[in-house]
């Protein structure tokens, strides 16, 4: 049973390690978007 346990902990890791390294592109690409939707946003408010 418990090597059932580390067996299935340790594809968890390396699932979530293999994951966070592939989603640091995927959210410096959100942040990015985020922030031209919050320039084009004061862009337009200081045009009213």
């Amino acid at each position: 049973m418990s090597k059932m346990i580390i067996k299935n902990v340790s594809i968890a890791v390396v699932t979530l390690a293999a994951l966070a390294t592939s989603a640091c592109h995927t959210v410096e690409g959100v942040g990015k978007d985020l922030e031209r939707a919050g320039d084009k946003a004061e862009e337009i408010t200081r045009n009213d």
